[in-house]
């Protein structure tokens, strides 16, 4: 039987983020994904316009009736969008207690609008973080966790070591926003630490790839990998979800987890 994932995110209308871009990427990499929809967007892949965040008891309820029914092996939260489902999420984990957490802590779109309401990212830090199996933000959201710059790779790992000195058991630093260390991500555990490298690929923004990133590691925990094999694994996931992606206008693309390289064309008999 195939790894029950559980993804709460908010609903991305081009798919290549949010709650539809983890469905995806859980069942590209073996799991049986459900869901539960935390917030309503407008967004195209380029911008978004509109975002509405649900009731927490309705975000509370569809969770419930995941989790209260079906042996989830992971949970993997994305976008919570206020205080009280932050609230929620940890109750959620805490009475059901699923053998893997993954938190990505999603605090602002790409286009720069927030996307968690005033007052909640200390709810975050304090009631959600503590309960992940690893936490992995990009670096804006470890600046914003941690109120520190991160300029490079030795600062990442001192805003992760605050962190984990906060009660986070695990976090994976990812360095895409690194000017002169694009590429590389960084995990820190109090027991190691280890950099993943991985190639650059230029060809201009592409929409998705922190939740494709997240729910494929949620997934190989699920599967039974160990947290460094999940977490490579996921990481050539989304090398490939960004060197086949989906067009979406100009230079943007959408992440796309089942991309595969062109078939060959053959030519017929005349």
């Amino acid at each position: 039987m195939r790894p029950i994932v559980l993804t709460l995110a908010g609903s991305d209308p081009s798919a290549g983020a949010g709650i539809q871009a983890d469905i995806k990427t859980i069942e590209a990499c073996g799991g049986f994904a459900t869901s539960a929809v935390t917030a309503i967007t407008v967004q195209d892949g380029q911008q978004l316009s509109r975002c509405e965040p649900l009731p927490a008891d309705l975000v509370r309820d569809q969770a419930r009736a995941v989790l209260s029914q079906l042996p989830v092996a992971a949970v993997k939260s994305g976008m919570l969008g206020t205080g009280e489902v932050v609230c929620e999420v940890a109750r959620l984990l805490r009475t059901h207690r699923p053998e893997h957490y993954v938190c990505d802590p999603v605090l602002r779109a790409g286009s720069g609008r927030s996307l968690l309401n005033s007052g909640a990212l200390e709810l975050l830090r304090e009631e959600l973080l503590p309960l992940a199996t690893l936490v992995t933000p990009n670096i804006p959201e470890l600046e914003a966790l941690t109120d520190r710059d991160v300029p490079d790779l030795a600062a990442a790992r001192h805003a992760a070591w605050q962190l984990l000195d906060g009660g986070v058991p695990a976090v994976l630093v990812k360095g895409g926003h690194l000017k002169a260390e694009r590429g590389i991500d960084l995990l820190i555990t109090a027991d190691l630490e280890r950099r993943f490298d991985g190639e650059w690929i230029e060809n201009g923004e592409t929409h998705g790839t922190g939740c494709a990133y997240s729910a494929a590691i949620a997934t190989y925990l699920a599967c039974g990998r160990g947290l460094e094999d999940a977490i490579r694994h996921g990481k050539e996931l989304v090398i490939r979800a960004i060197r086949y992606r989906m067009p979406a206008g100009g230079p943007a693309g959408l992440a796309d987890p089942f991309g595969a390289p062109p078939a060959a064309s053959h030519g017929g008999a005349g």
